[in-house]
C-alpha cells in the first residue's frame, strides 16, 4: 500500500505499508511476521524483513527499526545498525539516502512522513499511549531539526484497528480527555456501559493537524476486521490470546 502523497518530482521516497502477506513464516506468525520481539524464528523474520525492504528499494542491512515501547521518543538515525539492536523509542527521523526506517505494528497505527524539499523523512509507531503523549509531534519537530519545513511535510497514516473495532474504557478515555477536552471527538458511546469506540486513526490525524501538518493521506483499513491482511492484537485477545506476528511500514529517501 503506496500513498501517492509522500512522492513527489522533488525527491524520491519509496515507502509502503505491507500486509501480512508474502513472507516465510508459517502458523501464527504466516507469513510475513517482520518482528525481531516474538517467538518466530529469527531467520524467518530477517528474511520477511529483508524482503520487505528489497520491495522497496532498500538493502536489507539498512533497514532499522526501534525496541517500541508506546511513548514519545523520536531518534535521528545517521547510520544502520544490526537487526534488534535498535534503541528504545517509537519514531525515528533521517536526512541519510539509503536508509529504510521500519515500524511494526498489530493495531497501532503506522505512520510515514516525507519533506518534498528537504530530503528529510519519518516513521511513527503511534498507540493510543503514544498518540496522547506526542509521539506525532515529537517527529514533526525532530524532523525539522534536520531542516524540514512544516508546510512540506507530508504524512501518511497505515492501517491500525478501526474504531468499530476498538471497544476502549475509562482509562483511555480518561487520557485523552485529560490531555485536551477536543479528544472527545474521536469517542462515540460502545455497547456496554463505560465503555466508548475510539478512533485511533482520526485522533493521529487531528494531532498532525494541530501541528501545522495538512498534507495527510489516511489508509481506510480496519487491522482487527481483515484477519487474511493483518496481524491483530486485539483479534488476538478476543479469540484467547497465543503467538502473534506484526506487520511493517517502511519509508526510505532513494540511495
Amino acid at each position: 500500500m503506496t500513498p501517492p502523497l509522500l512522492s513527489s518530482p522533488v525527491i524520491s521516497v519509496a515507502h509502503g505499508f505491507f500486509t501480512r502477506q508474502g513472507g516465510v513464516s508459517c502458523g501464527p506468525y504466516a507469513s510475513l511476521n517482520c518482528s525481531l520481539s516474538g517467538q518466530d524464528e529469527r531467520r524467518s523474520v530477517l528474511e520477511n524483513r529483508a524482503r520487505a525492504a528489497r520491495a522497496l528499494g532498500v538493502a536489507p542491512g539498512s533497514l532499522v527499526g526501534l525496541m517500541q515501547v508506546h511513548g514519545c521518543e523520536a531518534v535521528t538515525v545517521a547510520k544502520p545498525w544490526r537487526p534488534g539492536e535498535g534503541p528504545a523509542g517509537d519514531a525515528m527521523v533521517t536526512d541519510r539516502p539509503g536508509i529504510g526506517l521500519g515500524i511494526v505494528t498489530a493495531d497501532c497505527a503506522p505512520v510515514l512522513f516525507a519533506d518534498e524539499g528537504a530530503g528529510v523523512i519519518g516513521a511513527a509507531h503511534a498507540g493510543w499511549r503514544g498518540a496522547v503523549a506526542g509521539v506525532l509531534e515529537a517527529t514533526v519537530e525532530a524532523m525539522i531539526s534536520l531542516g524540514a519545513s512544516i508546510q512540506r511535510i507530508a504524512a501518511a497514516i497505515g492501517p491500525c484497528i478501526g474504531q468499530v473495532s476498538y471497544e476502549v474504557g475509562p482509562e483511555l478515555r480518561d487520557s485523552v480527555l485529560a490531555d485536551n477536552l477536543a479528544g472527545a471527538a474521536f469517542l462515540r458511546p460502545g455497547q456496554r456501559g463505560a465503555r466508548w469506540q475510539f478512533d485511533l486513526s482520526g485522533y493521529c490525524r487531528w494531532r498532525l493537524e494541530t501541528t501545522g501538518v495538512t498534507r495527510i493521506d489516511t489508509i481506510a483499513a480496519d487491522t482487527v476486521a481483515e484477519e487474511d491482511r493483518f496481524f491483530s492484537h486485539r483479534r488476538r485477545t478476543l479469540t484467547g490470546g497465543g503467538p502473534i506476528g506484526h506487520q511493517m511500514s517502511i519509508v526510505a529517501l532513494a540511495a
